[in-house]
């Protein structure tokens, strides 16, 4: 994670990035330089200038209503800089911890296999942070630094290949968290067998690397029911038997997003000391290929005691879901119960690449999502499942179909119609966020990779709905 650091002086910064809004005079020593390259301070606009005795950025801070938007911007033209200064004298000690999250999170990489560095060129890894109100805004830093530390966790999983990041070793690598505070426990093979997760078992069985489920628990101070968090972990998806066209296979290392953000968001909470209690429960597993992998036709016993007709071994992720959707409501019996997953492409038919499908069975949890997602920047879409795409689910010999056969049906609805009946009566809450948890190109705003959509998302949804009781 990039070191932030906040106070009145920056002697080792390289360059100051400066925020200036539509209409706003910029600084003196940069008239000149805005005058001839036209800088109107618009989102996403920067104008670099090199006066007498420092190098200045100048960044569009628009109406001012998106201010990490304006530090990413900024951050994204200097990251050959080690080191970098935010000037956020004019700004509120709220707006200073937007720059500076927006900043942080646009600076983020991942180099872990990279032997040869291009040129060993230096790269950002320190942002210093100008205020008037130093300790005002470290308080207001303290606050989204929980956030920020939660998305980058969540990135760094999500970027790791399949050959590294097995069940096993994510697994694994979940155990970190408990210098944070957060219980991690793991259900192996043997205990999801004798517990009877089957659905979870029939994914991962074509796997040499065996499926498990991660249970993380932060205790808070509440006397309250957890919050659950659910999340697909699917480490490489070939799309099993019904096998996935070559082209775009590589980025399936990412089908653990899901899984990823659920852990991110439980950092996120444990790093503020939130005070409501809180459960991420992780569905581990491969979607391989070979002699003992399920098939389309099988009949699969899940968790629930209910019986699924595989029509697809592609849709693998509602059926380790469906799994642990039943278990959390079971085992946890939880406040509310949301669940994100790199779930369909037609999600992102529907909604695109800037925001994520929302499914529920509680407006006022839907309601409250959605408001989190205007206040993190991480957007929701209420989306409705209607009784006769349910009853397209049904099945001839066994409790339910999971998905239809064939392109073209509204396969993110049928998803979501399939994981409610695994919910059963607890608030619940789908998000689809196979559109979102992904930049293919790198823009003034966001990295290219993997983005750690839902970490923030989550987080705030708890600090607003979820730390009262």
């Amino acid at each position: 994670m990039i070191r932030i650091q906040i106070g009145a002086t920056a002697p080792e910064a390289l360059a100051r990035i400066i925020p200036v809004a539509e209409g706003e005079a910029p600084p003196d020593s940069a008239r000149k330089a805005v005058a001839i390259s036209g800088f109107a301070g618009k989102l996403g606009e920067t104008c670099e200038v090199f006066a007498p005795d420092e190098r200045l950025l100048l960044t569009g801070a628009g109406n001012r209503q998106d201010m990490r938007a304006a530090g990413a911007a900024g951050v994204a033209a200097l990251l050959r800089l080690p080191r970098v200064a935010l000037d956020a004298r004019g700004l509120s000690a709220e707006d200073a911890a937007r720059f500076a999250a927006g900043a942080a999170m646009r600076a983020w990489r991942f180099d872990a296999y990279v032997t040869r560095p291009e040129d060993d060129a230096p790269r950002l890894t320190a942002i210093d942070v100008l205020s008037s109100s130093p300790d005002a805004a470290r308080l207001a830093w303290r606050a989204r630094s929980a956030g920020v530390a939660g998305a980058t966790f969540a990135r760094d999983l999500i970027a790791e290949p399949g050959n590294i990041l097995t069940p096993a070793t994510f697994a694994a690598r979940l155990q970190t968290l408990t210098q944070h505070g957060i219980g991690v426990a793991v259900l192996d093979q043997a205990e999801l067998t004798r517990q009877g997760l089957g659905a979870l078992l029939a994914v991962g069985q074509g796997s040499a690397h065996p499926p498990c489920l991660v249970v993380l628990r932060w205790k808070g101070t509440l006397k309250a029911a957890p919050v659950a968090f659910v999340g697909k972990g699917i480490t490489f998806d070939t799309g099993g038997i019904s096998i996935k066209g070559a082209v775009g296979m590589e980025a399936m290392t990412g089908d653990m997003g899901g899984a990823a953000a659920c852990a991110g968001a439980m950092l996120a909470l444990a790093l503020r000391r939130s005070p409501c209690p809180a459960v991420a429960v992780l569905a581990l597993a491969e979607n391989a290929f070979g002699a003992s992998s399920y098939r389309p036709s099988d009949v699969i016993r899940t968790y629930s005691g209910r019986t699924v007709e595989v029509i697809d071994t592609d849709a693998e992720g509602r059926m380790v879901l469906a799994d642990a959707l039943a278990w959390t409501a079971r085992q946890q019996k939880p406040r509310a119960m949301i669940d994100l997953a790199t779930l369909t492409g037609a999600i992102i038919t529907t909604l695109g690449n800037h925001t994520a499908g929302l499914f529920s069975n509680d407006d006022a949890l839907a309601e409250a999502m959605r408001k989190a997602g205007l206040a993190t920047g991480e957007p929701v879409w209420h989306l409705p499942i209607s009784q006769s795409l349910r009853d397209e689910l049904n099945s001839e010999i066994a409790d339910l179909k999971q998905c239809l056969s064939g392109s073209g049906n509204p396969d993110a609805i049928h998803a979501a119609a399939f994981l409610r009946e695994f919910a059963g009566e607890v608030p619940w809450l789908h998000l689809d966020i196979a559109g979102v948890a992904r930049k293919t190109e790198a823009d003034p705003f966001h990295a290219a990779g993997p983005t750690g959509f839902g970490v923030r998302l989550l987080d705030r949804l708890v600090a607003d709905r979820f730390e009262t009781v």
